[in-house]
């Protein structure tokens, strides 16, 4: 009989291990054995016993060599399934990391090693069909819950596999997975209606004069079932009450497994909204589309409180009546808890939630409700991108433009590409929703490649706030030289008698200020790369972060001469202390990284302004998206030029975008809100955009300095960072890498080379952590790409080149977000 063969991974992070090993699956497992499954196998020389991943079955080989048998099978079903295997495939070439990278994401939370199989008997009345089973289910019977693994060595029963198998498809037993070693379940009473009795029958059955009895009945009936507790509380009545309707055969009362809940709060209802006209026409056109085949892909560019996410809500439900499944990603779960609230709201216990706040036996919990399909929706962060969903209808992005969807570990995955090809092997359907897309988005919309769908208009009929622009060399000119300008301030003081809210919002992301001149707005650039210089204090010098140029810091203004020329930057705290001086008599907050460190203390700041405990809240980007405060009527942006100016091509898009988004807090109530933006550069087009909401403006004026200067979405960058605790060799191998990349990027563009290689230089942050870092960046057209990622492969990963790498590391990143 011919053999069939499984290609396994294993856990072992050395690259030279980072293949696929071929193992003889035996006559015993041939038919119980599947893609996914975790096996027991022999390895190395010395035939130490590790666990590996089977990734493919196949009839035939074309190596020669001796093949080893598998040992064991450590899982009775898949622990992962065929599609998210494809899925893993694929991370691993796209984005050039190892089998083990990829696959991390993709395998179950936390070490896949430790991961373990349980088996217990769910059908004690089961009559045994041989004495095989008869030894199976009185061992369980014992046991209640038990490993599968002390399973087997304890009863040592030839072919046990297939009997499991057997059993389990006749829901004799059941296995499941954990993270733990031994499990003692919690479980939970609950009740329903006993079969599919109609009324009439539970009339009869109950008789007339047991009026309680009728009444729990009533309630089951409608609800479907409860918790014994919900039903004693609901219905003020006893455990004794809820017997007597078992006795007579009207109830089943059963036992349900507490899991580690992700949400711990009470979450109230959230209704289903109708929708306007606009949000309809969106709605519909998803669902026609879709229904025809005509798109798969949808791109929702509505403005700041249009309705987006009751129409991610509508189509979502849409999903459910079709039996299919649905993810919903947000950038980062803690700063958008509304998304979660509704979603809960809407779906009840049908939501699972995964993000990285969870504790490691909640995550697991939450990823193995969505693969034993207790849900149909999984609302989360980037991550939850490979939720283990067997019928995927739906992935929604929601504020697609952000930057944490980008993965800063290996694989440095994009998640919406991720979700472009998930979608592929799901025939499933992909929406982005954001009131401003990124480049790479709309870019893809305009040429066709996403169905663009638009809400101008805010759901609840108002119009957008007024903003206004404040020029702060005006300010300067007239005496104050605050943080805070006139126009701010007055605005502040009648926000405060008003009895509304205000937001300032003070941007505080880049590592190191720019050097601006507080008279005439001139910022330092770098001539060949229009990007804004950063000020090194170290050195006490400005560097370009894209091509390495270096500038001294000038002392005078080179436009007007002016003296008020220095670094730039105020951080919240600075804000706070001022403004508490301004208004004493205000309940002032502070939300940002530091004010935020204690559990709980996120939830709770947002507790107390939407409770209007909080007169002025002050804080970084937490606060420019998912915040929904009907009292908020003044936002201000005190430095618009932070974001604009700091060192990457992307700037004027991120700063057009946060402007535009924490603008969008404002006035979400029933009055008109307004906005105040305070600015040294009053001119500049992201700024004259955002204060119009002006989306398509900015992105005209945009798209023409991408092409000219050589940036996404017209070429791919690749980030080569290179990094290590000696310096001069971290430089030496940085040059020997460049010259032969560089050898490769000379024979395609000749004279031109230097416009597509940069470096290498040091890297924007110089030193991390006592290792000294160089980077190369690669301009690469879409026909080039893949050409020079086999070159990387063999150059840093494979070191075909012989270089000496010892103590040195290497970092690739496709199309990274930032390069510093």
């Amino acid at each position: 009989m011919r053999n069939k063969y499984a290609r396994l991974i294993v856990d072992n992070k050395a690259s030279k291990l980072d293949n696929l090993f071929t193992y003889i699956i035996g006559e015993d497992l041939k038919d119980i054995i599947e893609i996914g499954m975790r096996v027991l196998i022999p390895f190395g020389r010395g035939n130490k016993i590790i666990k590996g991943l089977v990734i493919a079955i196949v009839d035939e080989v074309d190596e020669k060599y001796k093949f080893k048998n598998i040992i064991d099978i450590l899982d009775d079903k898949p622990i992962i399934n065929k599609k998210l295997i494809d899925l893993g495939c694929w991370l691993k070439e796209k984005y050039m990391s190892t089998y083990l990278e990829a696959f991390q994401s993709i395998l179950p939370p936390g070490d896949y090693k430790k991961v373990n199989s349980f088996i217990e008997l769910i059908d004690v009345d089961y009559k045994p069909k041989s004495i095989e089973e008869e030894k199976i289910t009185e061992y369980l019977k014992k046991k209640e819950i038990v490993l599968l693994k002390d399973f087997k060595e304890d009863l040592k029963l030839k072919n046990i596999n297939k009997y499991i198998k057997k059993l389990e498809s006749i829901n004799v037993l059941k296995t499941t997975i954990d993270i733990k070693t031994s499990i003692k379940k919690k479980k939970q009473k609950w009740a329903k209606i006993n079969g599919e009795l109609d009324w009439e029958d539970i009339e009869q059955l109950v008789g007339n004069r047991a009026f309680k009895q009728l009444q729990i009945s009533q309630y089951l009936y409608e609800n479907n079932e409860k918790t014994l507790q919900n039903i004693m509380i609901n219905q003020n009545t006893s455990l004794s009450t809820i017997r007597s309707l078992e006795k007579k055969q009207v109830i089943k009362i059963f036992e349900r497994q507490i899991n580690r809940e992700a949400v711990k709060k009470e979450i109230d209802e959230y209704k289903k909204h109708k929708l306007n006209i606009e949000q309809n026409k969106v709605f519909n056109r998803i669902i026609e589309d879709v229904y025809n085949k005509n798109a798969n892909k949808f791109l929702i560019h509505g403005i700041t409180g249009s309705g987006k996410t009751e129409i991610y809500l509508q189509t979502v439900e849409e999903m459910i009546d079709k039996g299919l499944d649905s993810i919903i990603l947000v950038p980062e779960i803690s700063l958008t808890p509304q998304t979660i609230d509704r979603f809960i709201g809407r779906f009840g216990s049908n939501v699972a939630v995964l993000h990285s706040k969870l504790s490691q036996g909640e995550r697991f919990d939450e990823w193995r409700k969505i693969k034993e399909g207790q849900v149909k929706i999984v609302v989360g962060a980037r991550s939850a991108i490979f939720a283990p969903f067997k019928n995927l209808g739906l992935i929604v992005i929601d504020e697609e433009h952000e930057s944490t969807y980008k993965s800063s570990q290996n694989p440095k995955y994009q998640t919406i590409e991720v979700a472009k090809k998930r979608i592929e092997i799901e025939g499933a359907v992909l929406i982005l929703g954001t009131a401003t897309p990124s480049l790479e988005s709309y870019n893809e919309a305009l040429n066709g490649e996403i169905k663009l769908l638009e809400l101008s208009k805010r759901a609840n009929t108002l119009s957008l706030p007024e903003v206004v622009l404040v020029d702060m060399r005006e300010e300067l000119k007239d005496g104050n030289k605050s943080i805070l300008s006139q126009t701010l301030y007055e605005e502040i003081r009648n926000t405060l008698n008003s009895g509304k809210q205000t937001i300032l919002f003070l941007n505080r992301r880049g590592f190191s200020s720019f050097v601006s001149c507080r008279n005439c707005g001139y910022v330092v650039k770098c001539e060949s790369c229009e990007i804004s210089m950063t000020y090194y204090k170290h050195i006490h010098k400005l560097r370009c972060h894209y091509c390495g140029e270096t500038k001294n810091v000038p002392h005078i203004c080179p436009e007007c001469n002016s003296k008020y020329i220095k670094y730039f930057g105020a951080g919240t705290q600075q804000v706070e202390e001022m403004v508490k001086e301004y208004f004493p008599g205000a309940d002032i907050r502070r939300m940002d990284s530091d004010s935020t460190k204690r559990k709980g203390s996120y939830e709770e700041i947002l507790g107390d302004m939407k409770n209007g405990k909080i007169d002025i809240l002050i804080g970084t980007q937490m606060i420019s998206k998912g915040l929904d405060f009907e009292n908020v009527s003044l936002v201000g942006v005190i430095a618009a030029d932070t974001t604009l100016n700091l060192p990457d091509y992307r700037a004027p898009e991120k700063s057009f975008q946060l402007i535009t988004q924490v603008a969008g807090r404002s006035g979400r109530g029933k009055e008109k809100g307004k906005v105040i933006v305070q600015t040294y550069d009053p001119d500049h087009y992201s700024i004259i955009h955002s204060k119009d909401q002006d989306y398509k403006g900015f992105f005209n004026s945009e798209i023409v300095l991408r092409k000219e200067f050589l940036y996404p979405p017209f070429i791919n960058l690749i980030n080569i960072l290179i990094y290590g605790k000696n310096k001069f060799n971290v430089g030496k191998l940085s040059k020997e890498i460049y010259n032969i990349i560089g050898k490769e990027i000379y024979n395609i563009y000749e004279e031109n080379y230097r416009n597509y290689i940069i470096g290498p230089n040091p890297a924007p942050i110089e030193k991390i952590k006592e290792k000294y870092r160089y980077q190369i960046i690669l301009k690469l057209s879409d026909n080039e790409l893949e050409a020079f990622k086999k070159l990387l492969k063999r150059v840093c990963i494979y070191n075909e080149y012989k270089l000496d790498m010892k103590d040195i590391k290497i970092s690739i990143d496709i199309n990274p977000v930032n390069i510093l």
